[in-house]
């Protein structure tokens, strides 16, 4: 074996260190190869430690391991596991009473509820609500949430993946600090990576003034790849309970078109009055007795029953998966859902890299006759995500998946809609670092208004799109086919 080292040893001396070498590369081959579900990036792990000395496997030791798998977040899975049973517990009347509803959108997709419903996916029920509200981009997200803030009496809860220190940030960090004077609890959880711009001073601020906030994953130099790597990507706010919000749409000036705005942001978001908010405060207490080391028990004020049961045809379903979930929850959710169409099958996501389960499943619904639409941006945010992306679109062209390019500005919406009577809204990307890495949250939506009501949303944003031509697709050049094939060989790591 040639040596790595920069200087002459004794021989023996050289021989035992590219022994050792040579053992400590065949542990982490071994480690990859039983600790990796994705066959294609065990191989890419594999040829990466194996051709790229020493970087490679450092490089696999902070990226690569599986922490679902490993339970690193072991102390966060027993607060889940604790504070599931419990909820599990207070709602079980409620869930009795679902299956005596008569909604056909209920029955349609019982195999779905029931997946989702699956000890292992978490045991997240599906539950009625007085009002599921579609709100399209920050101009209808932040008035409505300010407004339900205000009128917060007991608690709120508030956790972002990105949280900037610009206009609607202060806004809202104002509305906390008011809010917390007045008595009402203010907890805030925010993703140390994405929301780096306001660890110093502005988080100061808000502790200062009574409200507790707490990083997610603090970033710190030992542990730095990990912590970078699995990242905090829920937007969630819980409002004494009753009143939730859920979606795409971090808080940002961005995410507000106005005429000063140098790119139109297109995303969309959902506010939940009823009984699914219960799923989201306690995946939002999980995380918070991870990341402040507090221990808050379930009780009627943070999961406040109703003693009479109102009429409601409103039915969601919360959906969590990340590194503290024993399978990839989401993607199971919505190849399930993919699968179980009959007609036409609607996604809009900024970033398409998907595992071969997700590319299966839709190619095969295309070639079943449904019609398959993929909707995502033009020109993405990350040039060597939009190359790794488009190496996957031959394949879908073929099959006959509708592939429309955002040409309004920049689509960052996660999206799906089944035969206009399933719904998805949530935090997660169509890519493997959404379905693997993060910690992300979807609402699954039994209501056919609201199905049609995206499904509407997604025909009008076609109009600012442009549809992908497969025949055109075929004649870009050979460099840019050769491009892709290259960048999808890394896409397993973005």
């Amino acid at each position: 074996m040639m040596s790595f080292l920069p200087f002459e040893l004794h021989p023996y001396w050289s021989l035992g260190i590219q022994i050792a070498y040579t053992l400590f590369i065949a542990a982490i081959c071994f480690r990859a190869l039983v600790d990796t579900r994705s066959v294609s990036k065990t191989l890419a792990y594999l040829l990466l430690i194996v051709f790229v000395p020493l970087l490679g496997a450092i490089f696999y030791l902070s990226f690569g391991i599986n922490y679902r798998k490993r339970k690193i977040y072991n102390k966060k899975l027993k607060i889940d596991e604790r504070l599931k049973q419990d909820f599990i517990r207070n709602i079980r009347h409620l869930e009795t009473v679902l299956t005596e509803q008569p909604y056909p959108e209920l029955k349609r997709f019982r195999q779905t509820r029931s997946l989702l419903s699956n000890p292992l996916l978490g045991s997240d029920p599906c539950m009625p609500n007085w009002e599921l509200k579609v709100l399209q981009n920050g101009e209808e997200k932040f008035p409505r949430l300010i407004a339900e803030m205000e009128a917060a009496r007991h608690h709120i809860h508030i956790q972002y993946y990105i949280f900037e220190n610009d206009g609607i940030g202060n806004t809202i960090k104002e509305l906390l600090i008011k809010k917390a004077a007045e008595g009402v609890v203010v907890r805030f959880i925010y993703d140390d990576f994405g929301s780096m711009r306001i660890r110093k001073a502005f988080i100061r601020e808000l502790r200062d003034n009574g409200v507790k906030a707490y990083p997610f994953n603090r970033i710190r130099l030992i542990g730095l790849a990990n912590r970078i790597n699995y990242r905090n990507h829920r937007k969630i706010v819980v409002i004494d309970g009753r009143i939730s919000f859920v979606g795409g749409i971090n808080v940002a000036d961005k995410y507000i078109n106005s005429d000063s705005s140098p790119l139109f942001w297109r995303d969309t978001h959902l506010l939940i009055n009823g009984y699914s908010t219960f799923a989201l405060q306690q995946v939002f207490l999980a995380d918070w007795n991870f990341c402040s080391g507090e221990s808050l028990e379930m009780n009627d004020v943070y999961f406040p029953l109703e003693q009479e049961w109102p009429p409601m045809d409103n039915f969601a379903q919360i959906i969590s998966s990340g590194p503290d979930s024993e399978k990839p929850n989401i993607l199971y959710a919505l190849v399930n859902a993919i699968n179980s169409a009959q007609e036409e099958i609607l996604l809009t996501t900024p970033y398409y890299i998907p595992d071969i389960t997700l590319q299966e499943s839709l190619v095969l619904a295309a070639l079943s006759g449904k019609a398959v639409k993929l909707l995502v941006p033009g020109q993405g945010d990350s040039r060597l995500v939009t190359i790794a992306s488009h190496s996957f679109f031959e394949e879908l062209l073929q099959a006959g998946v509708e592939i429309y390019l955002y040409r309004k500005g920049f689509v960052h919406a996660k999206t799906f809609v089944i035969d206009k009577t399933l719904a998805g809204i949530g935090t997660a990307n169509l890519d493997t670092r959404s379905f693997d890495l993060n910690f992300e949250v979807t609402a699954v939506i039994y209501d056919k208004e609201v199905a049609s009501e995206l499904a509407a949303d997604f025909y009008n944003d076609l109009e600012d799109a442009d549809r992908l031509e497969r025949r055109r697709w075929k004649i870009r050049s050979r460099w840019q086919i050769i491009l892709e094939k290259i960048i999808r060989l890394i896409s397993p790591f973005m």
